[in-house]
């Protein structure tokens, strides 16, 4: 069990990697400000469960984090030129880091015997906040607190494990429905492009553009 979270949580911190390094490329950051934005990109969310839950930071007990980073930055700096299709690329490593991160966070909470609402929202913050501090440090506004649906499909698979757990199946099988499961949904969300609800209507959104 331990290796399976183990593996899922490299591959999380892998693939936000390059998801924060693609971005920071198509910024037109140097070398070093695009390891910083991965570097952001990666830990930022699991930096800020470990604080508020008064505990070490993860990736200052183990320094393989700063090793998967490095490469994940290395390997988009190489490849950058091959991707053609750099915005579909973007939203599908920023997809199945949003999903891998939201079941690390959720599990790290039911290790400390937290309540499922709050280990649920430590999911959501895992897998969201990395990609806030990697805006804001954009000068973009976070896609969490725009219409696309981000953070509602991150606790939206938070609850699916919980009820996976409820009915009594296996922990790796519930790990891998709540991802696919968010998966899904950002595919799906993407693809036809829908939205929560507005307060603003079309015209007044253009005013301010």
């Amino acid at each position: 069990m331990e290796k399976i979270v183990t593996i899922i949580d490299v591959w999380g911190v892998f693939v936000f990697s390059i998801s924060g390094a693609l971005n920071a490329m198509s910024k037109k950051l140097d070398p070093f400000g695009v390891f910083i934005i991965a570097f952001i990109t990666s830990v930022g969310g699991g930096t800020l469960r470990d604080v508020l839950m008064g505990r070490t930071v993860f990736w200052m007990e183990d320094h393989m984090y700063i090793y998967i980073i490095s490469a994940g930055t290395i390997v988009s700096i190489i490849l950058r030129k091959k991707i053609t299709y750099l915005m579909k690329t973007l939203s599908l490593f920023d997809t199945l880091g949003l999903a891998i991160f939201t079941v690390i966070g959720i599990e790290v909470g039911l290790k400390y015997d937290l309540s499922p609402s709050v280990a649920i929202a430590l999911g959501a913050m895992t897998g969201s906040f990395g990609g806030v501090i990697r805006d804001i440090s954009l000068n973009e506004i976070p896609l969490i607190f725009q219409k696309e649906i981000y953070a509602t499909a991150s606790i939206a698979g938070g609850l699916i494990y919980m009820l996976g757990l409820e009915i009594g199946l296996e922990k790796p099988i519930v790990e891998l429905v709540a991802i696919a499961f968010i998966i899904v949904v950002r595919l799906i969300v993407v693809k036809y492009e829908l939205q929560l609800p507005s307060f603003y209507d079309k015209e007044e959104v253009e005013k301010e553009v």
